[in-house]
């Protein structure tokens, strides 16, 4: 339920405007979703337009990050390598790596290598070889505000079906994107990931998601794949989430390494591949904001 404001009084979202020159209708509009029975969105989850800018100086601190990687990851480097390389660019800005001792997460990145799903931990151990793929998955801390985003990297003499897996992956996260608009539903960017990578015979993993993100590292609403269009949260200007489908050739079972308890694997061996976008929903559209 919207909390009650006098329309006479300061609109909760810090513009100094009075409330009804403001937010009145917007929350009207959103409240009779909520009649509807449709889960709506808390104002903690919309962004002012000062927060959101300094969210983009931190994604752009993000993006270049992801762009160093992109021109220096080789065959024969070790994924402790690529940690090195986002730690320092990151800390060149006097940004701070956010999943450094994040939950006792050890490194400055997570490097997932074939058949990892995700959370992989980087090692002078795990030397690159030519056909892996990779995803470089990078998040950055700037005055306070986050941002977040991954990508994939083909080492070498890539097969047809990885390659082929790495860009059905990619495209499912832009038909999503179509779908994100004001007053539409997250399930409507699930349904769109899902039905390409179903039409292209791969499986979505389902207990690991997106999120929202911003003002913290993981935020509210939690984003999956397997939606139906018309649910899930409805979709306001100002709110912030990530598109990262994590998908696996084969079955989408997984498990968590026992011995570091963080890199997840596909169960049956299968190669996995995942891209991570951060969009901000606009009065219009979208907006990427990290990629």
């Amino acid at each position: 339920m919207i909390k009650k404001i006098g329309r006479n009084d300061p609109c909760w979202c810090g513009s100094g405007r009075k409330y009804k020159q403001c937010h009145e209708e917007f929350d009207h509009k959103i409240e009779n979703y909520r009649k509807q029975g449709h889960l709506v969105p808390e104002h903690r989850l919309i962004k002012s337009p000062e927060q959101i800018e300094k969210i983009r100086e931190s994604a752009k601190v993000n993006v270049e990050v992801l762009d160093t990687v992109a021109e220096k990851i080789a065959i024969g480097m070790s994924t402790e390598d690529i940690d090195r390389i986002v730690y320092e660019v990151t800390t060149k800005h006097g940004a701070i790596p956010a999943p450094l001792n994040y939950e006792g997460f050890p490194k400055s990145v997570c490097t997932s290598v074939n058949d990892a799903v995700c959370h992989g931990i980087p090692s002078p151990d795990e030397i690159l070889q030519d056909g892996d793929i990779i995803n470089v998955d990078c998040s950055t801390i700037l005055n306070g505000y986050f941002s977040d985003s991954s990508r994939m990297f083909l080492l070498g003499n890539v097969s047809e079906e990885n390659r082929k897996l790495v860009e059905v992956v990619r495209e499912s996260v832009y038909k999503g994107l179509e779908e994100v608009k004001p007053w539409g539903f997250l399930g409507d960017m699930g349904q769109a990931v899902h039905d390409h990578i179903r039409a292209n015979g791969y499986s979505v993993v389902r207990e690991i998601g997106g999120h929202g993100v911003g003002l913290e590292f993981h935020e509210d609403p939690w984003v999956g794949y397997t939606t139906k269009r018309g649910t899930d949260m409805l979709l306001v200007p100002g709110m912030m989430f990530t598109i990262e489908p994590m998908v696996n050739m084969g079955k989408p079972e997984i498990f968590v390494d026992e011995e570091n308890d963080w890199t997840v694997y596909t169960e049956d061996g299968s190669m996995s591949a995942q891209w991570e976008i951060q969009v901000l929903v606009t009065e219009d559209g979208h907006e990427v904001i990290s990629w």
